[in-house]
């Protein structure tokens, strides 16, 4: 009776052994940048080759989906959660290389997810306190991490494209915004209806964003590049004194940022720049729907361009492996309808 349960253990132990060895295995640590979480994938990721970070985003969105919606989407993951793949850079002075992305698809920056790769890159002892560049998809990106673990983002540079634009918005009415560049295209509007950026709010201000969207879409008004507006910001003024406006950003999934949004503060701080209610070097405070708080600053160069600088904190959460079962039916995410 005792050989055979020693045997039986054994065969148990040679299975699961077995089992194991077809898993695979993904290195990821998580964080969360004033609320808003990001996933960063340390190793285990899809081979995108040696080419720019432009062309590598292209082939992961086009050969490596199941991969981002792995990493993000539930069951290991949920709307809201951003993704992050280091890769090396290819621009040789540059720290690290990253791919950013969400429950939407890939991303061409973000404000709050190079704030928490920064940490993620303290963490792992890659980098300490000082001025380092970050290679991504829209340009290289220098961020500077300070000795009180503050991240400041040298965003790349940022324009307001169209000032006053007005939307007919079905149900909402003529809507009117600015469209500007911050590393993704934005439509910055105050409130609708002058609805308060508040929790007991998000379902009607989730509702009207996708509306704005959509109107935006159905009006043929993009970016000056032609790119799609797919991130929507709502303002009112700020409720914290180190603040000068509060925002409600839905981001391209359906999600909203819990952060004050990095990429938002940076397209917000073009538009002030261009009517001239922000000046160089002056520091000016974004408050997220949630009540946490970024910093900004620009300077403009001599051809005019404005350059954004954002500042907020990330906190590690998690150092976690990721495990893929071949079985799994919902291994690469629960497909979204």
């Amino acid at each position: 009776m005792i050989a055979n349960h020693f045997k039986f253990v054994a065969s148990r132990a040679d299975a699961l052994l077995s089992y194991t060895r077809i898993m695979q295995r993904i290195q990821a640590i998580d964080s969360h940048t004033e609320g808003e979480p990001t996933r960063v994938i340390v190793s285990g990721g899809p081979n995108l080759g040696r080419g720019s970070l432009r062309e590598r985003r292209e082939i992961f969105a086009r050969d490596h989906d199941d991969f981002r919606r792995m990493a993000v989407e539930e069951p290991r993951g949920s709307d809201v959660l951003v993704g992050a793949i280091l890769v090396d850079p290819h621009e040789e002075d540059c720290v690290a290389g990253v791919i950013f992305f969400n429950n939407a698809g890939v991303l061409g920056m973000c404000g709050h997810g190079t704030i928490g790769v920064a940490r993620t890159l303290a963490h792992l002892g890659k980098i300490k306190a000082g001025t380092h560049r970050l290679d991504t998809p829209v340009g290289v990106v220098e961020f500077t991490l300070r000795s009180d673990d503050v991240v400041e983002v040298a965003n790349v540079p940022s324009r307001r494209a169209h000032a006053g634009i007005a939307v007919n918005v079905p149900g909402l009415g003529v809507i009117i915004g600015d469209v500007a560049w911050g590393g993704n295209w934005f439509f910055i509007a105050p409130s609708p209806q002058k609805i308060p950026l508040q929790l007991d709010r998000v379902a009607e201000l989730n509702a009207h964003a996708w509306s704005v969207r959509g109107a935006l879409a159905a009006a043929g008004i993009t970016g000056d590049d032609g790119g799609e507006i797919d991130h929507i910001e709502f303002t009112e003024p700020a409720r914290r004194a180190d603040c000068a406006w509060r925002n409600f950003v839905l981001c391209p999934g359906g999600a909203y940022d819990r952060s004050p949004c990095g990429t938002g503060t940076c397209a917000k701080i073009a538009c002030l720049a261009a009517d001239g209610k922000l000046a160089p070097s002056e520091r000016v405070g974004a408050e997220s729907f949630i009540g946490t708080r970024f910093e900004g600053w620009h300077s403009i160069d001599s051809r005019g361009v404005v350059h954004p600088t954002v500042a907020g904190r990330a906190w590690i959460t998690a150092e976690i492996e990721l495990l893929i079962d071949p079985s799994d039916p919902c291994a690469a995410g629960i497909p979204k309808q």
